[in-house]
């Protein structure tokens, strides 16, 4: 006959279930830490910096070493990616210095990679995509804005437009891999994630919920590379702060 001790170890212990999971399945929000002044001022000038420096400096010395015809085009698309390419790396290592792990997970939460989410309902996606239209609306009034006396030689939408451009592509695949580069790290991978994506949800520390402003005027500033767009980045905003906070998606 079983001891009362052996009976106790067989004998089922029904426990009363709760709503709360297991911890490890609990999902974490990795936090942005918010920036200084200086942090902000540090992170703009690592970006507008060496952009600068190309346009000005590094593609009028790279075009004398090059050969062939529109050897300045060449040069300033060439140092425009390498800019570019430049502030996703500095994006990178600045949340791998934050947060001290590239998890996917972690990344998304503090770039803002999420869907749209609505303040009022909490409700994800949905009719919260509508704000695109007039964000869309936004984007053409500011093709509208004339920009400041340039030399046409160095305003890349000039140069596509004209048969330069038009010569410069003709047949030349590799030309069209280097701006294909560009563009996809223009609009996703280096402006806008390190402007977007890393500074703006660090900066409502030291600007409140203004920081989209501040934001909009210090990515205005950053375009000493080209400054004739300067005026354009100034007229409209980044986006909806009460749409975008905390669930914006690059670009």
């Amino acid at each position: 006959m079983p001891s009362m001790t052996t009976h106790a170890l067989h004998t089922p212990v029904h426990r009363t279930p709760t709503s709360e999971p297991p911890p490890d399945s609990v999902s974490i929000t990795a936090e942005p830490r918010q920036l200084t002044r200086a942090g902000i001022a540090g992170v703009w000038a690592a970006a507008a910096g060496p952009m600068a420096l190309l346009m000005w400096v590094g593609a009028p010395a790279l075009s004398h070493r090059m050969h062939g015809p529109q050897a300045l085009t060449r040069a300033i698309i060439i140092c425009l990616t390498a800019g570019l390419v430049w502030q996703f790396v500095l994006t990178i290592a600045l949340v791998a210095r934050e947060q001290r792990t590239l998890h996917w997970t972690t990344v998304r939460d503090v770039l803002w990679l999420r869907s749209p989410r609505s303040p009022r309902t909490g409700r994800i996606g949905c009719r919260v995509w509508f704000v695109i239209i007039p964000l869309l609306l936004a984007t053409a009034v500011e093709e509208l804005i004339p920009t400041l006396p340039h030399p046409l030689s160095r305003d890349f939408s000039s140069i596509m437009q004209s048969d330069t451009g038009q010569h410069f592509l003709r047949g030349s695949w590799t030309s069209f891999a280097v701006l294909v580069v560009m563009f996809v790290f223009n609009t996703i991978l280096g402006e806008e994630l390190l402007f977007r994506g890393y500074l703006l949800p660090r900066m409502q520390g030291v600007f409140g919920r203004r920081d989209w402003v501040a934001n909009g005027v210090i990515f205005a500033l950053y375009h000493l590379h080209v400054p004739w767009m300067i005026p354009a980045p100034c007229s409209t905003r980044p986006s909806s702060p009460t749409q975008q906070r905390g669930t914006a998606a690059p670009g």
